[in-house]
């Protein structure tokens, strides 16, 4: 398996080659701006490595880790409407710097884009995959607009919706370049668990950033899940932990709707701080982590590609981007 910046570069050559029609500009221009914002990449790298990693090629995979790119950024780019979120990437928002009709469109437009991809791979086990993922991102998507409206909300409901929501596409990304090699069910399935159990470590690291992590690197406003009373691991659980004065705290920074960005923010992290919280989102990453790097090292293939996936395992747990 050749170094991680090998396919990084692979893949960004081949999202600046993609050619976008010239009108309506309205439609394809939004879509250009989002897929040049960068990002790690690490679906669509994952799938390149996956196809290497079990005897094929990686140029096989092009266009299934084009698709799968694609069809991340379509959800990103939706779910920045449904967030009302300013900032993706250190730059504004399709929405934001368009409007939301067409970052709707944009990307209804991404999301058939992505399907094309999918398709050119000729490989019906490929396709099938895909399609499961999406749906299941979909439901992942609705159960957490739910949640936004309960307060009973229990922690396996929330690992069930990130699982559904993020960690299912690692999977897919994974599996896809297994299937495109030809890999048996046993190494593509346990590729696939890897890459669940890696996206869930990924997603609550994402939850610790967004209230810890550093504006400029990670590339969001901090604190907008916060804002949004979304129920992340973090949030959940302080509210089965906390009681008396905490839990009337608690309540007040859900209900206030006068209070600022700033008070808002630093109020719920010194609640966060306070009962504990963070320990326990770092101790289930450092669970699930542990759990990608097993599945990894029993899937058939060279001791170095296994450090390898392992390596960008624990990079991908511990990001500080």
């Amino acid at each position: 398996m050749r170094p991680f910046q090998h396919y990084l570069d692979t893949i960004n050559q081949a999202i600046a080659a993609i050619p976008y029609p010239a009108a309506p500009s309205q439609l394809y221009e939004p879509i250009a701006y989002h897929m040049a914002l960068g990002g790690k990449r690490v679906r669509p790298v994952l799938t390149l490595m996956a196809c290497e990693a079990m005897g094929g090629d990686a140029a096989a995979a092009i266009d299934a880790a084009l698709g799968i790119e694609m069809f991340h950024n379509f959800t990103l780019l939706h779910d920045d409407v449904m967030d009302n979120a300013d900032v993706r990437r250190g730059q504004p928002t399709v929405h934001r710097r368009w409007n939301d009709n067409t970052a709707i469109l944009s990307g209804d437009t991404m999301l058939t884009i992505a399907t094309q991809y999918i398709a050119r791979t000729r490989n019906w086990a490929v396709m099938d995959l895909f399609n499961q993922t999406a749906i299941e991102i979909y439901e992942g998507q609705q159960w957490d607009m739910d949640y936004e409206n309960r307060n009973d909300v229990s922690v396996e409901e929330y690992i069930n919706m990130i699982r559904l929501k993020t960690s299912v596409l690692l999977g897919c990304a994974l599996k896809t370049g297994a299937l495109i090699a030809g890999a048996d069910a046993a190494n593509a399935d346990l590729l696939y668990q890897a890459g669940v159990n890696m996206g869930l470590a990924f997603q609550l690291r994402d939850d610790v950033l967004d209230v810890w992590g550093d504006p400029a690197t990670f590339g969001k406003e901090i604190g907008g899940d916060i804002m949004n009373n979304k129920k992340t691991f973090l949030l959940i659980n302080t509210m089965l932990l906390a009681h008396g004065d905490d839990a009337d705290e608690l309540r007040h920074w859900l209900n206030d709707r006068f209070a600022t960005r700033d008070d808002k923010v630093a109020g719920v992290t010194r609640l966060y701080e306070r009962l504990g919280v963070r320990q326990l989102a770092e101790d289930a990453i450092a669970s699930y982590n542990d759990k990608a790097v097993a599945a990894f090292n029993q899937v058939n293939m060279p001791d170095d590609d296994k450090q390898a996936f392992e390596a960008l395992a624990n990079s991908l747990s511990g990001r500080q981007y």
